[in-house]
């Protein structure tokens, strides 16, 4: 079989490609690379060396061997404002071996346990804010302007962006993802681009591509890019909001027939079942879609002054409602709405996945589609309808991850035990250093309280 050198080779011939980022991704989704010249291809193609430790929680210690970037040539990407320079995505080996630490590896590894001639797509709509850094310390938004009290869809303050936005849309559609809109979102200098679904894996390489592109093109415009769930806590979060469905032979598995509907909301037995299995899974899934404590500040039933939280605060679904957890659109597919900004596409579609296909499995019923507004119904008619509140903190959510057996044999074993443990102590050791810091709100709230 081939190893895709010479297709590699032909596509850097043709755009003039003379350096490649060898690029993967450490649990917290941190993009790691080196530049490889084009003219050392054999070094590219046998795999660039990282000393794992280093790069981020990647099961290593100072004493590991290196970690060795194997490129995947499918994953080829010019990058469109840096002429000479390409990004191949690489899957991580130590030792000959595909390392099971790598995201990458996980998710293909769940991909396998497809059956034959299934594909996952997956599309995500990527919300970011554009901002600028105090001299003081601090950040504010890039755009002084942008101070309407409602400012989702806001025309002028799409115009005033309108050099980054459609920047970022050319390169997109030069890189044939087919940019489909751009718009300001719900929380002043916030804005979502959108590109067309892909194959899981596809989606994931591009995303991570995604977030590097608009970083680089902020900062060379003199702003920053963040995608941090909530960086302001006035105002609406970052979410990463995910279209899943089930193909098989170009047709879609999840679109409900004349026969097949059992919600009426244009799913088949098949997706209701898997969007059932997610809603099972939920508390647990949103410890890797979900992943930071910051995540946590975003999520809830209070609206931010910009507008609604557009976060789920339940474990629900229904129709075209943005307060669920899961919303279905249209037939066909259904939208995840319990990820944000600071999800690792790699883990978070594994997560899913797993958590589908476990539904799909067991034959789960979601219920009827809930059709309330769960921003303001009562507290007391949630707990006797028992619906399933989404964890307060990251704690909470990895306390429930530990204990989901399905999505442990999802994230695979290592070496060193199974990879959910390790990750679930990187994030209870990230909680514990988060909450040892004594904030202002408590000097404030406290100092002379007593």
């Amino acid at each position: 079989m081939s190893d895709g050198r010479e297709e590699l080779e032909a596509r850097a011939k043709e755009d003039d490609i003379e350096f490649f980022f060898a690029m993967f991704v450490d649990m917290h989704g941190k993009p790691c690379a080196k530049l490889v010249p084009s003219s050392a291809m054999d070094v590219l193609m046998g795999g660039a060396g990282f000393a794992g430790f280093a790069a981020g929680p990647m099961g290593q210690s100072p004493a590991d061997p290196d970690l060795i970037a194997v490129p995947d040539p499918r994953s080829y990407t010019k990058v469109p404002w840096q002429d000479g320079l390409a990004v191949v995505h690489c899957d991580v080996a130590v030792d000959g071996e595909l390392w099971p630490y790598s995201p990458r590896v996980i998710l293909q590894r769940q991909l396998e346990r497809l059956e034959a001639g299934l594909t996952f797509n997956v599309g995500v709509e990527a919300e970011y804010f554009l901002v600028r850094r105090r001299d003081g310390g601090g950040i504010e938004l890039a755009d002084p302007l942008d101070t309407a009290a409602a400012p989702c869809y806001d025309a002028k303050g799409l115009s005033r962006m309108y050099d980054h936005l459609t920047t970022v849309s050319r390169y997109m559609n030069q890189l044939g993802w087919t940019n489909y809109a751009n718009d300001h979102e719900d929380a002043n200098g916030q804005f979502e681009q959108n590109f067309k679904y892909a194959d899981a894996l596809t989606t994931a390489d591009r995303l991570i591509f995604f977030r590097y592109m608009v970083h680089t093109l902020a900062h060379r415009a003199g702003m920053a890019a963040t995608f941090m769930p909530k960086p302001f806590a006035n105002l609406t979060g970052n979410g990463l909001h995910m279209h899943s469905s089930l193909w098989s032979d170009g047709d879609n598995m999840f679109d409900a027939g004349a026969h097949d509907d059992p919600t009426g909301l244009g799913l088949s037995s098949l997706g209701t079942q898997f969007m059932a299995g997610v809603i099972d899974h939920a508390r647990a899934l949103v410890a890797v879609t979900c992943p930071i404590v910051n995540s946590y500040k975003r999520m809830g039933v209070g609206a931010p002054n910009s507008g609604a939280t557009w976060a789920p605060a339940y474990a629900t679904y229904g129709g075209n409602n943005r307060t669920q957890m899961i919303r279905v659109p249209e037939g066909g597919r259904f939208e995840f709405r319990g990820a944000d900004g600071a999800a690792n596409p790699y883990l978070a579609m594994t997560a899913l996945l797993a958590a589908g296909l476990d539904g799909v499995e067991r034959k789960l019923d979601p219920g009827p589609p809930n059709r309330d507004n769960l921003y303001t119904l009562p507290a007391a008619e949630i707990a006797a309808r028992g619906i399933t509140s989404m964890p307060p903190t990251l704690l909470h959510a990895v306390d429930h991850l530990a204990t989901d057996n399905v999505l442990r044999a999802a994230l695979g074993r290592t070496p060193h035990g199974d990879y959910i443990d390790y990750y679930v102590q990187t994030k209870r050791d990230e909680f514990a250093a988060y909450h040892s810091v004594v904030s202002a709100w408590e000097v404030d709230r406290y100092l002379t309280l007593f």
